[in-house]
């Protein structure tokens, strides 16, 4: 079969959602195979190999983790070449898509962004224009790099693992990827809540909150979710900037997404239209976020979100 080449960054213990996902879909399109940057555990091979993939590229080269992206769009286009892929599958963060970028340069290979399904033949189903619609992208030749959105792919394991060999795997690195070193590293503040680009459900506040997030944050916590934030709100200096879901923020496609206290501009909508389910509470009955809300609750965010956590933890107890 074809090879379809998975880029495992930053490998931890065992896999992250959204790398299940991208092996899940490789497997639609060909025989996928890894590309681990840094030194894989053993239970992150154990779960490649239930995830389909037996041949396990493994580099530790210390540019990727010394300089910025570069070095690892030449190294993911190095291990393209050598396994010759028809597809490279990366993940939809504004660092995956700048790999994805760079490595299709160097491929000269058609790239797809914000992808949410591909097929046998790697064409790519994608959200557009702030999920206005649905398009099927297609490359005319191999390979093609596409960077999928999480929470797109119904992740599956094998029901008989394969057995993940790691193979060392090293490639020259131009002067050019040594450009951009990296000088300092900020440790995130641990919260227990998962991280919003791959949250399956996010609950998000705006202007409508007037500086206190402990309701959008008791609800995402109960929800065992991710907390977001409108521009509003993250510019007031309400909450971290990293926090913020819009045009300018995160492009999130959670299984449910909660708007509390946002009006839901373009810009907002732009970020969070993909969302399967979308919950908004407003206190304006014309909030332009009703156009897209599944379910729409007219009321103070303040007395509906206390409310259902209330009744969450009743049905937790129960």
């Amino acid at each position: 079969m074809n090879a379809v080449l998975v880029f495992v960054d930053h490998p931890g213990t065992g896999l992250t959602p959204p790398l299940r996902e991208m092996l899940t879909a490789a497997r639609i399109a060909g025989d996928p195979v890894a590309l681990v940057a840094g030194s894989p555990d053993p239970q992150l091979l154990a779960e490649l190999g239930e995830y389909g993939v037996s041949r396990v590229l493994v580099s530790e080269q210390a540019e990727l983790a010394e300089y910025s992206v570069t070095p690892k769009a030449e190294l993911v286009a190095a291990a393209a070449r050598a396994v010759g892929a028809v597809g490279v599958l990366l993940e939809n963060t504004p660092e995956g898509k700048d790999i994805a970028g760079r490595s299709a340069v160097l491929l000269d290979a058609a790239v797809i962004s914000d992808a949410v399904a591909v097929d046998a033949g790697l064409a790519a189903e994608k959200s557009v224009l702030a999920g206005t619609y649905a398009v099927r992208a297609a490359a005319v030749n191999t390979p093609v790099v596409i960077s999928m959105k999480p929470n797109s792919v119904e992740a599956h394991p094998l029901e008989a693992p394969l057995s993940a060999q790691a193979e060392p795997f090293e490639t020259e690195f131009s002067a050019a990827a040594r450009g951009a070193r990296i000088v300092k590293r900020r440790e995130q503040a641990v919260t227990g809540r998962p991280a919003l680009g791959s949250a399956r459900i996010v609950v998000a506040g705006g202007r409508g909150v007037d500086g206190d997030f402990s309701p959008i944050e008791a609800l995402a916590d109960a929800l065992g979710g991710a907390v977001g934030a409108s521009r509003v709100a993250t510019d007031s200096g309400w909450i971290d900037h990293s926090a913020q879901v819009g045009q300018t923020g995160s492009t999130i496609s959670p299984q449910l997404y909660v708007s509390a206290g946002i009006s839901g501009a373009i810009q907002q909508k732009a970020g969070m239209q993909t969302a399967k389910v979308i919950v908004a509470v407003n206190q304006d009955p014309d909030a332009p976020v009703f156009e897209i809300a599944d379910f729409g609750i007219v009321g103070d965010l303040f007395q509906v979100l206390p409310q259902a956590v209330e009744e969450l933890k009743r049905r937790q107890q129960g």
